[in-house]
């Protein structure tokens, strides 16, 4: 390492990266150098998040690795900062990215039984280009259609290490709806 510290590099390659860093990444950021083990990233790690605790800033582990991002309390004020012009989605966009995280693996027959209108190959086309969604397999019926399924850049986009920390359905869709139709744990046991 030359005589810098760990946390020191780790710091700097998780703010120059531009997605999260898994600890395979970081071991080679060491090149021909001899790579820090596991246990040494990991409490490198856990000490450059207690540096942090408190700033505007966060340490986050998310299902790709470890970054850096804006801690929660600050985002309503920064929301409008962004020129990103990614952030606006349509109704339809937003409950064909839902169904497919709530019950996947699911085809898009399934997604347009439930919604009750076409999914338009646009909004497909613009999830597996934001690498949201991707085909997982072929469903075992006559025309053998494409299974869809949720990818790691989607639960590193929308901060979460697992599908289990999707919100509850019960806290997004109103009391009419068959909650039933978005449950991923129902429609994965059928």
């Amino acid at each position: 390492m030359d005589g810098l510290n760990l946390k020191y590099i780790l710091e700097g390659a998780l703010f120059a990266a531009r997605e999260p860093l898994n600890i395979l990444k970081m071991k080679t950021l060491f090149g021909d150098q001899k790579s820090p083990t596991e246990g040494m990233l990991r409490d490198a790690l856990k000490s450059l998040n207690e540096d942090y605790e408190g700033h505007a800033v966060r340490l986050v582990e998310v299902a790709g690795g470890f970054r850096f991002q804006v801690s929660d309390d600050l985002r309503p004020y920064l929301a409008n900062s962004s020129h990103d012009s990614a952030g606006k989605y349509s109704r339809a966009t937003l409950e064909t990215l839902a169904m497919i995280a709530y019950r996947q693996p699911v085809t898009r027959g399934e997604i347009e039984a439930v919604r009750g209108v076409a999914v338009n190959t646009q909004i497909v086309r613009m999830l597996e280009e934001r690498e949201w969604i991707r085909v997982v397999g072929r469903k075992e019926v006559p025309g053998r259609p494409a299974l869809f399924a949720t990818t790691t850049k989607f639960l590193d986009d929308f901060g979460m290490k697992t599908l289990d920390e999707l919100p509850l359905i019960d806290s997004l869709i109103p009391v009419a709806v068959n909650k039933d139709l978005f449950n991923y744990e129902t429609a994965n046991h059928e």
